[in-house]
C-alpha cells in the first residue's frame, strides 16, 4: 500500500461523514478535521479568506448555518501523499437548500491540504470556489 492509498483510505472516510453533516447544517463534524497544531488558513468559496481555527470556525458554522437538506458527493480528480503531507483536489457536487431557498444543484471546485499529527490527517488548507466557465479554445 502507498503513502497515498493509506491516506485515501482515512480520508474518504472522514470527508463522507463530515460532508455529509456540513450538507445538512451541522458543521461540527468538518471542524474536527482541522488542524489544532499547525498554522491553518481558508480562501472559501464564498468570499471569506481566513487564516487561524480562531477565524475559521465561525466561518464554518456561518456556512454551515446556510446548508440543508444536502446531498453531496466529493469526487477527487488528483490525490498524493507522503509521509506528513498531503493533497486533495475534486468538487464537491450535489444538490443543497441553501438559505432556506429550493434545494438546488452545487458544484464547488475544491483543493485541501492535509498534514498528519498525532497519527491522523489533518485539514491545514481549503480552497473552495466556483469554477467559471471554460473559455479555452475548442479541439
Amino acid at each position: 500500500m502507498t503513502w497515498t492509498d493509506d491516506f485515501l483510505s482515512h480520508v474518504r472516510q472522514q470527508h463522507a461523514t463530515a460532508d455529509k453533516a456540513m450538507f445538512a447544517g451541522d458543521p461540527e463534524p468538518f471542524i474536527a478535521l482541522w488542524s489544532r497544531r499547525h498554522p491553518v488558513s481558508l480562501f472559501g468559496a464564498w468570499g471569506p479568506c481566513k487564516t487561524g481555527l480562531d477565524q475559521l470556525v465561525p466561518t464554518f458554522r456561518w456556512v454551515g448555518s446556510r446548508f440543508s437538506d444536502g446531498d453531496m458527493t466529493y469526487p477527487l480528480e488528483v490525490a498524493r501523499a507522503g509521509t506528513d503531507l498531503a493533497y486533495t483536489v475534486g468538487y464537491e457536487v450535489g444538490n443543497v437548500r441553501i438559505d432556506g431557498g429550493p434545494v438546488r444543484p452545487l458544484r464547488i471546485r475544491v483543493t485541501n491540504i492535509y498534514c498528519r499529527e498525532d497519527g491522523r490527517w489533518t485539514l491545514v488548507h481549503r480552497h473552495g470556489d466556483f469554477a467559471p466557465a471554460d473559455e479555452s479554445p475548442a479541439t
